[in-house]
């Protein structure tokens, strides 16, 4: 589907991100297949790789509607309880006007003016910058803003970072996000199920097991080469298949949650901008936020939801977020903003303010002056008293100047 505009974008995207979720609830089946494989090597040990494809795609059908039916409540409990999880992980609670009337009216402002409804608003206690939205309805719907975020960002940036959520509350990314995490962590569960059952199997199998190398002498010289390709060695080939299986379902899984993240942030980053008519407040916002976003003890399926997640895996492979770089060169180009450039690193504010600390409490440099008393204390030198009227020094004529009566007569 070609795209030439923010809404055919926004259109394409919801389209293509159907497909990859699609695509991720398949691979449930696949873990489920990888499952039937090891149960059949471990019922007939000795059989053939095409009986032992076969069996196990005759499990498959069997088990496909228990499969769906597990998937399903999995996803039903996290429909429910998904916010509760979340609030307890990262201690977010609800606030109203009076106690953050900032926000709230910031918040409120951006809702009224695109006929928005009111998503609840939340505060978590962290020093880092970030925030995210959650919800899988419009009851549920909620914004969660750190305290640091608050401290650190002027209004105008605020209200991008909320134009930011509010962008993904309406273009049903946070609906797509949550139940993208809900199936990754469906996979996950299944694949470490399933390779800690092989894992056990192995080891149990190592000491007796007719396809490990734990077969006696004799039994491997009686067997004819066929034999060895038909019974021992085609578990082998079956068990290694289902390790394979497994590691690529999960690997597809994290893959395609981090794609369907990705390809939101750039959207949502012109969805603040269409909201607030300020890209350089976005700019601004995500410098500020950038390497300073890690929420201490959240779980990675939450930091998938924030404004930016700094955590990254190699080469890029695993971010689910682009870079901060990234977001603001697409700012610069499409929505004419301009770039203040990254900040320094976050310890060296820190640094910064500890020596204009230090340098209030440091006594100030010795006075310079004509006198030049660098060396010595810095006070000006005496000035000598002024000397007796009428004497010599200070009246060379000797003339008297002046009435020289006092109030008790002549001097």
């Amino acid at each position: 589907m070609a795209a030439y505009g923010l809404y055919t974008h926004i259109a394409s995207n919801k389209f293509r991100s159907m497909l990859l979720l699609a695509g991720l609830f398949a691979l449930i089946y696949v873990l489920v297949y990888a499952g039937a494989l090891i149960a059949e090597v471990v019922i007939n040990s000795d059989e053939t790789v095409v009986y032992y494809l076969s069996r196990a795609f005759y499990d498959l059908k069997v088990a496909a509607p228990v499969a769906t039916v597990v998937a399903a409540i999995w996803i039903v409990i996290a429909y429910f309880f998904h916010q509760s999880m979340i609030d307890a992980v990262t201690g977010g609670h609800d606030v109203t006007r009076q106690e953050q009337p900032r926000l709230y009216n910031l918040l409120e402002n951006l809702c009224i003016s695109r006929g928005i409804a009111m998503p609840k608003l939340k505060i978590m206690e962290s020093p880092a910058r970030n925030a995210f939205a959650t919800g899988l309805n419009p009851r549920q719907y909620a914004i969660t803003v750190t305290t640091g975020l608050l401290k650190a960002l002027n209004d105008k940036e605020i209200e991008a970072v909320l134009g930011h959520e509010l962008t993904h509350i309406k273009n049903g990314d946070v609906q797509l996000m949550v139940v993208a995490v809900i199936i990754a962590g469906v996979v996950g569960f299944f694949g470490e199920l399933f390779f800690r059952l092989f894992t056990n199997f192995s080891w149990s199998s190592g000491s007796g097991g007719s396809w490990s190398s734990g077969s006696s002498s004799s039994s491997r010289s009686s067997s004819s080469s066929s034999d060895s390709k038909g019974s021992g060695g085609g578990a082998v080939i079956v068990v290694i298949i289902a390790v394979v299986l497994i590691v690529v379902a999960w690997l597809l899984s994290q893959v395609v949650k981090l794609a369907l993240s990705r390809s939101r942030e750039y959207l949502a980053d012109a969805g603040s901008v269409e909201l607030t008519k300020n890209p350089d407040a976005m700019i601004s916002a995500l410098r500020k936020i950038e390497n300073r976003g890690e929420l201490p003890g959240a779980t990675s399926a939450v930091m998938e939801l924030c404004v930016d997640n700094p955590r990254e895996g190699f080469a890029d492979l695993f971010a689910t977020h682009p870079s901060v770089q990234s977001r603001v060169d697409a700012l610069v180009k499409f929505a004419g903003g301009r770039d203040p450039g990254p900040l320094p690193p976050p310890g060296y504010e820190t640094e910064e303010s500890e020596a204009q600390v230090s340098q209030q409490h440091t006594p100030p440099p010795l006075r310079q002056g004509p006198w030049k008393d660098a060396g010595g204390p810095a006070s000006p030198p005496p000035v000598p008293a002024p000397s007796p009227a009428g004497t010599a020094s200070s009246n060379p004529t000797g003339k008297p100047k002046g009435n020289l009566m006092g109030p008790w007569g002549r001097h």
